[in-house]
């Protein structure tokens, strides 16, 4: 203990100030120290490196929909259905990331309209479970396809992940099957889906709904793959370039149609739309 710190403790009219707010924000990608207002009005992107900080599901729909649009509700689905324990229970850990979301799973759904284009968004918050995709991700993703057919309109999913929800066993995995049975239906009816690639989207759901976009957008700077790159490496027993998993390195490579900065999102997918959308869902 320093000698500063021994004096300020000793002084009985220095009290200890505590706040819920943090006033500060650490940039992950420079480091750099920001006011946190002044990075949550620049979309928790850092005014000073452009590095693309990770948000929730209320605040993506917010940030892409216009004002008065409906989330849905979220669909019942069977809770721990292979009763699976490892260190602690999948209820507990359910009840745990509950308690620190808004949302009961991963996935939520918002319906409205992008720039007065009439669109249904589906959102994947890496905040619960790492954005893991078990049946209740997949039973709202499907349920907000639905919600498009009906409104015939486009369908926006916004991806991030860590993959298949390992507590969910097979069933987990089932849910890659049961996803593009419903871009097919999307498809089939003319209508656009659309992905948006955030950081990170890895594992299950690269491997299935994330990459079968009539369009592909990724934020900049996003982790984007399947297995990791030690693993890529220890497999093939090659040294990968730097950063082939990132967002700017597919889009040069043609897995990514573009890469778009946050601010500039709402107003591409409202271009996007119009070119893509029935007239009458317009």
């Amino acid at each position: 203990m320093n000698w500063f710190t021994r004096v300020r403790n000793s002084l009985p009219f220095v009290a200890k100030r505590s706040t819920e707010e943090t006033l500060w924000v650490k940039c992950p990608g420079c480091s750099e120290m920001l006011f946190t207002k002044e990075y949550e009005d620049n979309l928790k992107v850092c005014p000073r490196c452009g590095h693309h900080g990770r948000i929730g599901a209320d605040e993506r729909l917010r940030q892409l929909l216009d004002e008065g649009y409906e989330v849905l509700e979220q669909p019942e689905v069977a809770e721990d259905p292979l009763k699976f324990r490892d260190s602690k229970k999948y209820t507990d850990r359910l009840k745990q990331a509950r308690a620190k979301n808004p949302h009961r799973d991963a996935f939520t759904v918002g319906s409205g309209a992008i720039e007065g284009q009439t669109a249904v968004v589906g959102v994947q918050d890496f905040g619960f479970m790492g954005g893991s995709m078990g049946m209740a991700v997949g039973t709202a993703f499907c349920q907000g396809a639905e919600r498009a057919l009906t409104r015939k309109c486009a369908y926006i999913v916004v991806t991030a992940a860590g993959g298949a929800r390992m507590q969910e066993g097979i069933l987990s995995l089932m849910q890659m099957p049961k996803a593009t049975v419903m871009t097919r239906r999307l498809k089939e009816a003319g209508l656009p889906y659309i992905v948006l690639l955030t950081d990170p989207t890895t594992g299950g759901v690269t491997a299935s709904y994330a990459m079968l976009g009539d369009v592909q957008i990724a934020e900049p700077g996003a982790l984007i793959g399947f297995a990791g790159q030690r693993v890529i490496q220890d497999t093939i027993r090659e040294k990968l370039p730097e950063g082939f998993q990132r967002a700017e390195y597919l889009h040069k490579h043609g897995m990514v149609d573009m890469v778009v900065k946050r601010h500039d999102l709402k107003g591409t997918l409202s271009s996007l739309l119009d070119y893509l959308q029935p007239k009458a869902a317009a």
